[in-house]
């Protein structure tokens, strides 16, 4: 008797690669549904506050415009002052709230002496936070 032998295909071999294909696609539709949720949970608690009366306004601070042109006249705003006038003025600020800034704009060809006398006025009444304006450099 003999024995036949049957011919066995060879199995397929095991993958050793992961396919990184489904794993991409799963993540960009995790990230867009991010992207798509995100702004809806910064407001998503609707709060009516209550209404309560307080004792004094919670207003933010205050400033005062001062400008100094290149002949040396000082304006408050828009209005031209001189410097007995301009003292009264930032008296009166600090009056209203000493917590007023000066935004102080100067032209470059002020004499510094000048720029020093409306700062030494600021600081006689009473307001000493003073700000210096100026433009940006032009990029190089």
């Amino acid at each position: 008797m003999s024995f036949g032998r049957l011919e066995r295909t060879p199995a397929p071999q095991p993958m050793s690669e992961i396919n990184m294909t489904p794993l991409v696609d799963v993540m960009l539709v995790l990230v867009v549904i991010f992207i798509l949720t995100a702004p809806l949970l910064v407001g998503a608690v609707k709060v009516d506050l209550p209404k309560a009366e307080s004792t004094g306004s919670m207003e933010s601070p205050q400033f005062v415009s001062l400008s100094i042109t290149k002949a040396g006249v000082v304006f408050v705003g828009e209005q031209a002052v001189a410097l007995q006038a301009l003292t009264q003025t930032l008296k009166e600020a600090a009056q209203r709230n000493p917590e007023t800034e000066v935004q102080l704009r100067a032209d470059a060809a002020v004499p510094y002496g000048r720029v020093v006398e409306v700062m030494g006025a600021a600081h006689k009444a009473g307001l000493y936070r003073i700000g210096f304006v100026a433009e940006p450099a032009p990029a190089r």
